[in-house]
């Protein structure tokens, strides 16, 4: 059974690394940084996500295929958290009619992601040729969701998948429904045997007074830039790579943060959804089992179980006259 969790702590399957300097390492790597080029006239962020990645394919147990579909998405909605405060968070969801079927990212303004694919293992004809994803989306539609703390209501907006590319569809969402010229570059790098070497992105976004001949300048080196994932890989420095890739730009750099997996699912909201069931189910969970009963988390895939006691004890507390 899936369920929807939002507070508390879930279980990293996998930490990145074998001991524990190599997981302080790999978490000190993964950070994002803010920045500005052109004298402001463009703002821009990097990160990498290399541990983040890791960990989310490890928790959720993906292939490539999946890793690679998810992993960007992930990298896109880190990206795209930048901008968030205090506990605003944004949602990314793809609905479609290809294989993938969708997914659901979220990412808050700590730097924190989570989400899930919808459909797991994606169904393959024939073996991956190159890493061209469209084929797999099919006709659908991105709906981008700003939970914002100081707003009544979520803002969504909500445009049609164009490229089946999830950077190309991100930028004509901003594009589209926030008429801001955005360029992604998501990137994800495997070694021959499938591992995740590296994992990094970056976006750039013409703030008003940028000109049209800045804005396409820029958006086609974005466009072109050499693989993030095999950057990190070589671990070198973002700071770096930006200051030497725009420098004719005169890149600033402003504030920094990390970047990680993680999702506050906990036992005792899990045991909260158990207790909202109709009587019926409940009851029949509680004569007919399986035990122990297992619960999954949506959006990490830590599992929650429960033996027999404890769902008389629920079922007791929730229906005391029955």
């Amino acid at each position: 059974m899936k369920i929807d969790a939002y507070f508390g702590l879930m279980q990293k399957t996998k930490p990145y690394g074998d001991t524990l300097k190599e997981q302080l390492r790999a978490g000190a790597r993964d950070r994002l940084y803010n920045f500005l080029l052109a004298d402001g006239a463009v703002r821009g962020v990097i990160l990498n996500g290399t541990r983040m990645v890791n960990e989310m394919r490890a928790n959720h147990e993906l292939g490539i295929l999946e890793t690679l579909v998810l992993g960007r998405a992930y990298l896109g909605a880190g990206l795209m958290s930048a901008s968030l405060k205090s506990n605003d968070r944004i949602a990314i969801k793809f609905d479609c009619s290809g294989p993938i079927k969708g997914l659901v990212v979220e990412a808050n303004a700590f730097g924190e992601v989570r989400g899930f694919l919808k459909n797991v293992p994606i169904p393959m004809d024939k073996p991956m040729e190159n890493f061209d994803l469209s084929p797999f989306f099919g006709a659908g539609f991105l709906c981008v969701t700003k939970h914002l703390e100081d707003a009544k209501h979520p803002f969504t907006g909500k445009v049609m998948l164009k490229y089946g590319n999830i950077a190309q569809d991100l930028a004509n969402y901003y594009l589209t429904s926030e008429q801001i010229p955005t360029a992604f570059n998501l990137s994800i790098k495997f070694d021959r045997k499938g591992q995740i070497t590296g994992a990094g992105a970056v976006f750039l976004q013409a703030l008003p007074q940028a000109g049209e001949d800045l804005t396409a300048s820029l958006e086609k080196r974005v466009i072109n830039l050499p693989s993030l994932g095999k950057v990190f890989t070589e671990d070198i420095d973002p700071e770096t790579l930006i200051g030497d890739i725009f420098r004719k730009y005169s890149p600033r750099f402003l504030a920094s943060h990390r970047i990680e997996f993680m999702c506050h699912c906990n036992p005792k909201r899990v045991r909260s959804l158990l207790m909202l069931l109709p009587i019926e189910e409940l009851k029949d969970i509680r004569e007919n089992g399986p035990f122990p009963l297992e619960m999954r988390c949506h959006y990490c895939n830590t599992a929650y179980h429960f033996a027999k006691e404890d769902i008389r004890k629920i079922y007791g507390q929730r229906y005391p006259n029955n």
